[in-house]
C-alpha cells in the first residue's frame, strides 16, 4: 500500500455509522435479490435492464458500455444480453454510427417488468432511508 499520512482514529460513533451503513446496503441487496427472483428473474438481469433504462442521456447502450456499468467482463454481458433477449426483455439492433457495435434496448415487456420492480426498489429505499445515509465524519465539530 502507498504511504499514508497519519489517520485519525475512529470514534465509537464512526464505527456505529459504518456498521449501520453496511447493514443498510446488505439489507437493500437482499431485498433486491428476493424481489427480483420472485418476479422470475436473476438479479443480474434486473441490473442489466436498470443499466439500460438508467444509461445517461439515452435508453440504450452497447455491450461494452454495459460491461463498464455492471463491472462485468464483455463476454459475461454478451451471455446476459442473450439470455434476456430469449426471455423477451431486451433486443439488439444495429448501432447507427458504428458497424461493429450493437445497441441493446429494452422491449416493451422489459420496460413493464423493470417499472414494476423498480417501483418496489424505490419504496424499499424510502423505507430504509436512514440506514443508507452515508456516515458523516466530524471534520468541524
Amino acid at each position: 500500500m502507498g504511504a499514508h499520512q497519519e489517520t485519525e482514529p475512529l470514534s465509537k460513533q464512526d464505527f456505529e455509522a459504518l456498521a449501520r451503513f453496511r447493514y443498510g446496503i446488505r439489507s437493500y441487496l437482499r431485498f433486491s435479490e428476493e424481489a427480483v427472483r420472485a418476479a422470475g428473474l436473476a438479479p443480474q438481469q434486473y441490473q442489466l435492464m436498470l443499466a439500460l433504462k438508467g444509461f445517461p442521456g439515452r435508453d440504450w447502450a452497447t455491450v461494452r458500455e454495459l460491461a463498464d456499468r455492471l463491472l462485468l467482463r464483455h463476454h459475461s454481458v454478451v451471455e446476459l444480453v442473450s439470455r434476456a433477449q430469449r426471455q423477451g426483455l431486451v433486443r439488439r439492433s444495429a448501432h447507427p454510427d458504428d458497424g461493429r457495435a450493437v445497441r441493446v434496448l429494452l422491449t416493451p415487456e422489459g420496460e413493464q417488468v423493470l417499472a414494476r420492480l423498480s417501483a418496489l426498489h424505490r419504496d424499499e429505499l424510502r423505507r430504509i432511508d436512514t440506514m443508507l445515509t452515508p456516515p458523516t465524519w466530524g471534520e468541524s465539530e
